[in-house]
């Protein structure tokens, strides 16, 4: 397996308004030794000097980079005409620039910046249309500069695209309005600082890419500095020690079922453990909220919509491995049932409350609920958090067990009707078995059947290594083996089985 890592550290600029730096350069070269020592990796500094004490190349701390320099070797990494690397690492440490005239542009400074005359450095978006474009699988972009958050305006991060998809990591030191700064208690900025320490692993097995955010969220609170990164795909292995590892696990594991049979897997660690096939899914959904607020899962009865809501859409939010943040935003989950505006009530009653205290939380949710979209507004607009998930899990009770026609057409009213008036806050999810699309479009519904047009992903029978990882995966967590020829046997049976899932 190939793995290929370009570092690269830019301390000095031609450009006047800009200052020469000294952490680029120590970051950079302490992250090729990382990644050298525990990552396997081959790793190509930028720019590139040999240390005549020691005869080893280092990342130069006066040397300078040409924008011409900076393309041919991103594009080497991500583009090559050769065959390309099961894993490529690009680290960049340096000034960030932001061009605002007309549109607002991030950019890679550099050392022969001059934004004056044009030259602002290596685009961001060319960045991202170079990483959309490439072959490589496992894609990890890790920007300690100002504006870096610049790139994680990414408009296509689905991992869908080619075969079963691609592994992506981003990292940045700050969001796109934020500026960068060195750690003043270390010899590295802050990014780096963390980055270092998650990276040098303490303990036999892998420091993967959601482990490493783990820990850079767990920092963030001891610094101004916010982190930003988006994760997808299956975890990619970056650092380890190379040492024999041995696997203990308790006695009891074997005697425990990790399959659920028709039952759902629900968003907690004990399920989502136990769920795999997803990956691909679980990133579209991710992405869908990540960048609107609705978002529709349709599928055949037994097609596992709320499993793929709950074990994978909803856990990762929790865990704030992939979305940066989103384990502080609330998530409340409702099945419409006969009266879906008390269980949209309900949702907002807090279980760790008194009996007493929980009956007057209810009522007072009662009565702005009756309000429509304008209460449940209200609702949204008072809750500490910054994003609230809203999820009906499925949905079409509101068809079916609801006969009130006039109380289904206020409970999409009042869904539907508080996305314009509450912004980004509020994500609607809902979960549909698709044979009741129709229904939807019977009558306007609040624009219902629009929205579920727009924004809805559709669940589609697993491929068949989908299929292989959710019999095998689930049995190595308790550590049993299935045979191989069993996996084949059972993946012939049901390959033309109508809701084999």
């Amino acid at each position: 397996m190939s793995r290929n890592a370009l570092v690269i550290g830019i301390n000095t600029y031609s450009y006047e308004r800009l200052n020469n730096l000294t952490a680029p350069g120590r970051d950079a070269e302490a992250v090729a030794q990382l990644l050298e020592k525990y990552g396997d990796f081959k790793v190509t500094r930028l720019p590139a000097v040999k240390d005549k004490q020691n005869n080893t190349i280092r990342v130069g701390k006066k040397t300078k980079v040409t924008l011409t320099q900076l393309e041919d070797a991103i594009v080497q990494l991500f583009k090559s005409d050769g065959k390309p690397p099961d894993t490529a690492l690009l680290y960049f440490s340096g000034h960030g620039l932001r061009k605002s005239k007309g549109i607002q542009e991030g950019f890679l400074a550099t050392s022969d910046v001059n934004p004056d005359m044009g030259s602002w450095g290596l685009s961001l978006q060319w960045l991202r249309r170079l990483l959309q474009e490439s072959e490589v699988r496992q894609q990890i972009i890790i920007l300690d500069c100002c504006y870096a958050g610049e790139v994680l305006n990414v408009a296509e991060v689905d991992p869908g695209d080619r075969g079963f998809g691609r592994d992506r990591c981003f990292i940045a030191a700050s969001r796109a309005f934020e500026l960068a700064y060195e750690d003043i208690s270390s010899n590295h900025s802050v990014l780096t600082s963390a980055l270092i320490l998650g990276l040098e692993p303490s303990q036999q097995g892998w420091v993967t890419n959601y482990t490493l955010v783990d820990l850079l969220t767990q920092q963030r609170n001891a610094f101004p500095q916010r982190h930003i990164f988006s994760n997808s795909g299956e975890p990619i292995n970056l650092t380890r020690r190379w040492t024999a590892a041995t696997k203990q696990l308790a006695a009891s594991a074997k005697s425990i079922c990790p399959y659920k049979g028709l039952a759902y897997f629900d968003c907690t660690e004990e399920d989502a453990k136990y769920f795999y096939g997803r990956t691909a899914l679980t990133d579209q959904l991710l992405e869908k909220v990540r960048v609107g607020n609705f978002l529709a899962v349709l599928g055949a009865s037994g097609s596992g919509k709320s499993s793929v809501v709950r074990a994978g859409l909803l856990y990762q939010l929790q865990l704030g491995r992939r979305l940066s943040g989103s384990e502080s935003w609330q998530i409340k989950i409702l099945q419409p049932g006969e009266h879906p505006l008390n269980s949209l009530a309900l949702t907002f009653v807090d279980s760790g409350l008194s009996d007493i205290e929980q009956a007057t939380q209810l009522a007072q949710a009662e009565d702005l609920i009756k309000k429509g979209s304008e209460g449940l507004s209200e609702l949204i607009a008072v809750t500490d958090t910054q994003r609230v998930i809203l999820v009906v899990d499925q949905f079409e009770e509101a068809f079916t067990l609801c006969q009130d026609s006039s109380q289904r057409q206020q409970f999409f009213e009042c869904l539907l009707g508080a996305l314009p008036k509450t912004g980004d806050k509020l994500c609607l999810v809902l979960t549909m078995r698709a044979d009741f699309f129709g229904k939807c479009l019977e009558q306007d519904y609040s624009g219902l059947a629009q929205q579920i047009q727009q924004h809805g992903i559709a669940v589609m029978p697993m491929s068949p290594e989908e299929l292989k990882q959710a019999i095998v995966e689930p049995a190595k967590q308790v550590d049993l083996e299935i045979e191989p020829e069993l996996v084949k046997e059972i993946l012939a049976d049901v390959a033309d089985a109508p809701g084999y899932l």
